[in-house]
């Protein structure tokens, strides 16, 4: 065991399995297949230390993950004191590693792939800048009258568009065939198909507009790669010569043409490790294909099946099993209620507000029994804005940390960022883009610690003058003598600190905005006696605001009109919804220590960490079952798996909507080591009443309880 570097306590928490794969001959290919939870990817960490410490080459190691959310055990390994100094393994995306290879070989490939230009060096774009340029090409035909038999928000309408783009990049077919695909597919009425050609029209502008341009959005960078540069000998000799080891993990949430990619490079690997969870896939909406990742670990000369977990207790186990049951068979098939009627509890309330109340205080409650917050996770099918803000207020009052995680926000919903855009437009008068009284309120209240609705409301209007040439905050110190008392001499000197920050900093200073927003941040918001002081939240939202500013930024600086300023053009996109910010946030967003998680339950379900207690609000809610209605798009037909020209009913709707459930459900208990606190209500959010899968199959496990002669936990 001295060869792996570890230590006693380290070694005995190493099962057999798990140091079988560790120790395997280092010439070969294993795949290790098995449900989460059962140190799969633990076991990668150490076997990667272990090639390292056994003289092979760190840099000739490629870590291949579906996104960087799932690179953090393998990031922590090569950053601890411990690892073998020299050279770093590449751990990196397909998209990444594509982006990577696009760029060294870019005039190699750049005539031959349609670029007009293509001595002008490429310039990607992230889905933000994407959209960007898309909604330059659409907003005109939707004058027109382009999609005009839809109700749908223009900008849902540019995601969807990108999305088809997306699609046919990862499975591998070219984007000409996505309306054909989708009309062969669609059985309802003929008027859809002219929907589907539109949007087959605006993405193929859109892709024309990149050639011409020398962008490459995610979908061109994929195709560039799989069709034009991975073909190329040189390539594939470049790749073979420096890549001599693969780690390839959780190859379920991966894409088709990355498992193409891996299967036609496995045998020229010295050795290869393959890392399959069994019954995940949970990114199957973007793309990701369990089916072809199982076809490439079947490929590998060993196999190991993890079974074991090492995360839930007993009682989870069978609850997982049961309600997967529940779910699929509308009965118990291969358990019994007893093996695991503790192991979760039912709750309903007939208000919604009374859920919130009930969680804050269970969640309190565990608190003072000295469980970790981190140990919490608090899910919901999905994050509304004001479901986030009342169970965050909620979660304040009590003192309870907390973060919350929603990739699909659009950052001008986030109040930290609407705050510092506030400040950036007063700071800015050449922008002429002054704020209401309204948003000036806002941003004090958020700003300054203290400063309550009220206070904050009689601030705005004793200092601020919008009409003002200049600059429009005026001093605390010139209000009349009874303002002061009544704001509190507290607040206006916090208030103080901010005006003469922004004064110091008034256009920027010469400053990039994305640098102007991290000093305003970094100087003054998050600095005791500010509204921003240990709000987790409100930094990770500035910070994919300062990453977004950036991207924006670099992205139109060699296409931008004269007398545009990026930043003006940057703020304007943003408030009008173009600009949602996904991409950013579904890369680099690192977990809080010592808080509750509160997210969206496919978000926690990719951030691949375990907790012992979780809160499923509002079981009888459908949004746990049916997918959100996309006009444009169809991820399970845009797919390999799917029959040329077979149509997709409401029978398959259901049935994939059921499998669905069972996945998430199945997925969520694997993350689970102590107890599922479940909620139903009688009311929903919306004031609806629902009674979705999730709830029904819960009631058929209760009845199944009661039957049995056990005490039904309610």
């Amino acid at each position: 065991m001295s060869t792996l570097g570890l230590n006693p306590a380290n070694a005995s928490t190493l099962t057999d399995n798990q140091l079988s794969v560790i120790n395997a001959p280092i010439k070969g290919s294993l795949a290790v297949v098995g449900k989460s939870g059962t140190g799969k990817t633990a076991a990668a960490a150490w076997r990667l230390r272990y090639l390292v410490e056994h003289g092979i080459a760190a840099e000739s190691i490629l870590v291949l993950v579906p996104q960087r959310r799932l690179a953090a055990e393998y990031l922590h390994t090569v950053r601890s004191p411990d690892f073998a100094a020299g050279g770093q393994p590449d751990i990196v995306t397909f998209s990444g590693l594509a982006q990577r290879m696009i760029t060294l070989f870019w005039p190699l490939i750049s005539q031959q792939a349609g670029f007009v230009n293509p001595p002008i060096s490429p310039r990607y774009l992230n889905l933000e800048t994407a959209q960007y340029y898309l909604a330059k090409i659409v907003n005109p035909l939707l004058k027109e009258g382009y999609f005009e038999s839809l109700t749908i928000d223009p900008n849902r309408l540019f995601s969807q568009i990108i999305d088809n783009l997306n699609k046919s990049a990862v499975v591998g077919f070219p984007p000409t065939e996505i309306a054909d695909r989708l009309t062969r597919a669609w059985a309802g009425k003929d008027a859809k198909a002219n929907v589907y050609q539109q949007a087959q029209e605006c993405a193929l502008k859109f892709r024309s507009y990149c050639l011409e341009n020398g962008f490459l959005d995610f979908s061109l960078q994929l195709s560039v790669f799989s069709d034009y540069l991975w073909p190329s000998l040189l390539c594939r000799q470049y790749l073979s010569s420096v890549y001599k080891h693969l780690i390839y993990d959780n190859i379920e949430e991966d894409f088709p043409i990355a498992h193409d990619f891996i299967a036609e490079m496995l045998d020229g690997f010295e050795s290869a490790l393959i890392i399959q969870d069994s019954n995940a896939g949970y990114r199957s909406f973007l793309g990701a294909d369990a089916q072809s990742a199982s076809r490439l670990s079947d490929r590998c000369i060993g196999q190991m099946h993890f079974k074991t977990s090492l995360v839930q207790s007993k009682n989870i186990e069978h609850l997982e099993i049961a309600l997967r049951d529940s779910i699929i068979e509308h009965r118990l098939v291969h358990t019994e209620a007893a093996s695991f009627s503790n192991s979760f509890s039912i709750d309903s309330f007939r208000f919604y507000p009374e859920v919130l109340d009930w969680v804050a205080e269970k969640t309190n409650e565990l608190l003072q029994n000295n469980v970790n917050p981190a140990d919490i996770a608090i899910l919901t099918p999905y994050l509304s804005d004001s479901l986030r803000f009342s169970l965050t207020n909620r979660l304040a009052k009590a003192g309870i940390p907390y973060s919350t995680y929603r990739p699909s926000r659009s950052l001008h919903d986030e109040p930290a960022v609407k705050t510092v855009l506030t400040w950036a437009k007063i700071a800015h008068p050449s922008w002429e883009q002054k704020p209401n009284v309204e948003h000036v309120r806002s941003a004090l209240a958020q700003s300054v610690s203290d400063c309550d609705y009220l206070r904050a409301d009689l601030l705005a209007r004793s200092v601020y003058q919008r009409n003002n040439q200049d600059f429009s905050l005026n001093s605390f110190d010139v209000l009349s003598h009874q303002l002061p008392e009544r704001i509190t001499f507290h607040v206006g000197e916090s208030y103080e600190q901010l005006r003469n920050w922004l004064l110091a900093n008034r256009e920027g200073g010469n400053q990039e905005l994305d640098h102007w927003i991290s000093r305003l941040f970094g100087e003054c918001l998050s600095q005791p006696g500010f509204g921003y002081h240990s709000d987790f939240d409100a930094a990770a939202a500035i910070s994919r605001l300062i990453a977004s500013c950036k991207e924006f930024r670099k992205a139109i600086a060699t296409d931008n009109p004269i007398g545009i300023k990026p930043s003006v053009e940057y703020v304007r996109t943003l408030e009008e919804g173009v600009l949602s910010s996904q991409s950013a946030s579904n890369l680099n967003v690192s977990d809080v220590a010592d808080a509750v998680f509160l997210s969206p339950a496919y978000s926690f379900l990719m951030r691949n960490r375990p907790v012992s207690y979780q809160f499923w609000i509002d079981i009888g809610s459908n949004g746990w079952w049916s997918r959100l209605d996309q006009p444009l798009t169809q991820p399970y037909v845009l797919n390999r798996n799917w029959p040329s020209g077979e149509k997709w009913t409401d029978a398959n709707e259901y049935e994939s909507n059921q499998f669905t459930l069972s996945r998430i459900v199945t997925g969520l208990l694997r993350q689970c080591r102590s107890h599922i606190f479940m909620t139903s209500v009688n009311m929903n959010e919306h004031g609806v009443e629902e009674r979705g899968q999730l709830l029904l199959a819960m009631q058929t496990i209760m009845k199944e309880i009661s039957k049995q002669g056990g005490e039904p936990h309610v």
